[in-house]
């Protein structure tokens, strides 16, 4: 058997090896290294494919987030209400910019934001709402929507874990994650659903004067080449990411595919363990599944990740310690939220390896050890 991987990025580069070295080889031979041409056409590619008007690269995902809240000319005081169960950086780049934190906690199902709760945490001093699409599960945007507009407030989406994902609204249409909120952010981290070789990152808008703002502070807060108009930034997707990407973007509904497969079989393989709540697949959502996360019930969540990685299997905790609770949010009042799911969650909640390249034989083998540790007949 092939030693199993959380993602196996080096299998998954062989399957490509010949596009890909081919496209940094043009890099490479043309040295247009910062925005050359790959930038700008996987730019327009990725438009085409999200159905949106502006994609704005840029250096990663945190930039992105960092960005999009620069560019909306929030102020410091300002509160962002956003999650506390979500990697770091969405919580951290609203403490960087001395806006404040106001976490929420989120829906037991989809692990996505509480529509109720984000309404009862809204104040005169709400500027914005980050709903984060987390393991690849869209949050539950047209209501989320709906409340931004009756207080006159931004959304700026987390998309770095489910980007291609659809969200199908009340009357049948669909757009992608990271296209209904005003703004998007994704990362291009290698291990992302598409991912790059290197960190990288962009922004996406509908809206044509958020565009440009966003643009301008990317780029140094420049309106034309040595004129600076607001405090900006330098964030760029180099030239050899953008070529990766270029390769990759046609592939993606190829690898979400691939990886909705091995959530198949490990919903089927767990049908049947009662210790096991398997994700949650929202009907108006269309999960790509970045992680693979259960939810143990009256099972010791760290002794089984010792198990299984006693037997050769990769398991990772999305997230042990949420936001509200990690010590950089001491001075905003992170304890003093009050977030009973989440924190129930993060006791509770691990992910098992899933990529493009997973096959049948460690799948079983991946299935058949959790079932034995936790006494269950594989």
């Amino acid at each position: 058997m092939v030693p199993i991987q959380m993602v196996d990025l080096k299998r998954q580069y062989n399957k490509i090896k010949p596009q890909v070295d081919a496209a940094i080889e043009e890099v490479l031979n043309s040295t247009a290294f910062i925005n050359g041409s790959a930038v700008q056409q996987f730019s327009a590619e990725l438009q085409t494919y999200l159905g949106v008007k502006h994609v704005i690269p840029c250096a990663n995902g945190t930039d992105a987030l960092q960005i999009a809240m620069m560019a909306l000319g929030l102020e410091p005081g300002d509160e962002i209400i956003t999650p506390s169960f979500t990697f770091i950086a969405t919580a951290e780049v609203i403490a960087l910019l001395r806006l404040k934190p106001v976490f929420v906690d989120i829906d037991p199902k989809t692990y996505c934001l509480d529509i109720s709760a984000v309404e009862k945490a809204i104040t005169s001093k709400t500027k914005a709402i980050v709903p984060v699409h987390l393991y690849g599960q869209v949050a539950d945007m047209e209501p989320l929507m709906a409340l931004a507009a009756r207080h006159n407030l931004y959304v700026i989406e987390d998309n770095a874990q489910a980007i291609g994902a659809d969200y199908t609204f009340a009357d049948g249409s669909r757009k992608k994650a990271g296209t209904i909120g005003h703004i998007g952010c994704t990362s291009f981290f290698p291990s992302k659903n598409l991912g790059c070789y290197g960190d990288g990152g962009a922004i996406f808008t509908n809206d044509d004067e958020i565009a440009a703002k966003l643009r301008m502070v990317a780029n140094h807060g420049q309106s034309a080449r040595y004129y600076h108009d607001v405090v900006g930034c330098n964030s760029r997707l180099d030239s050899v990411q953008a070529a990766v990407l270029r390769i990759k973007l046609p592939l993606l509904d190829q690898y979400i595919e691939a990886r909705r497969a091995v959530a198949d079989a490990y919903d089927a393989g767990f049908a049947d363990v009662p210790a096991i709540i398997t994700p949650y697949r929202a009907e108006n959502g269309y999960h790509v599944f970045h992680q693979y996360t259960l939810q143990l019930e009256g099972a010791d969540r760290n002794k089984l990740q010792e198990f299984l990685a006693s037997k050769g299997i990769p398991a990772m905790i999305y997230y042990p310690v949420p936001a509200h609770r990690q010590k950089m949010f001491a001075d905003f009042g992170g304890a003093e939220f009050n977030l009973p799911v989440t924190d129930h969650l993060t006791h509770r909640v691990i992910s098992l390896p899933i990529h493009t390249e997973m096959d049948q034989e460690q799948l079983d083998y991946i299935i058949q050890s959790v079932k034995t540790f936790l006494n269950t007949p594989a």
